[in-house]
């Protein structure tokens, strides 16, 4: 795993909380349950408190999302996206159409040059080995553009993804991440329009993420 403070954690990341950290205030019930079982949080996009970090914690069922903050020294270890591209799921769930396109559109999105990775249900089933997406599963990605990527790139990326989605009948959600929010490629592609720009204080809409951050 990442050291955890080799930088400050990025939302998509997954932080192992530490064995013996104090349970979340207002927590509700299913939520010591779910970190018995897997001890990950991800950082979320929203204002830190003071140096704890906003995360959240995942259930079992779609509707379990519960939002908190953590302080840095309850972190046990830090996995990015990034890192999480390299590993394998396990062999009798490899096959389920989300990893099965996460393989497809490896090729594609190294052939940009672009630092990247899975999130979502196969980012965190990827970080803990405890099964989290299902037959129905999108695949969510987060590439890294710290430097404006050109708008009919993006669109080509885009096309060659999105063909990928429909061969294996999954569907594929991308966002673009610059050095302090995020967009979707899906809005960016399409020419002349504006994009959610989504900062750690609010969306707002833009036509240059880039310059607008």
């Amino acid at each position: 795993m990442d050291r955890v403070m080799e930088r400050a954690p990025r939302p998509h990341d997954l932080l192992r909380i530490a064995p013996a950290t104090p349970a979340f205030d207002d927590a509700p019930a299913w939520v010591a349950a779910s970190l018995a079982r897997a001890p990950f949080v991800v950082v979320r996009r929203a204002p830190r408190i003071g140096a704890a970090i906003p995360v959240g914690v995942r259930g079992m069922a779609r509707g379990e999302r519960f939002g908190a903050w953590i302080e840095t020294r309850h972190i046990d270890a830090m996995l990015t996206p990034e890192a999480l591209r390299t590993r394998a799921p396990d062999p009798a769930r490899r096959d389920l159409p989300a990893f099965a396109l996460l393989r497809a559109v490896a090729p594609i999105i190294d052939g940009c040059g672009l630092e990247w990775g899975p999130a979502g249900s196969a980012g965190f089933e990827l970080a803990c080995a405890m099964p989290a997406i299902t037959r129905d599963s999108d695949l969510d990605i987060v590439v890294r553009a710290p430097t404006p990527l050109p708008r009919e790139d993006a669109s080509a990326l885009f096309d060659a993804l999105s063909q990928a989605a429909q061969k294996e009948d999954t569907r594929i959600d991308v966002q673009i991440e610059t050095c302090d929010a995020a967009f979707s490629l899906a809005e960016f592609a399409r020419v002349g329009l504006r994009v959610m720009l989504r900062h750690a204080d609010g969306p707002r809409l833009v036509a240059n993420p880039w310059a607008a951050a």
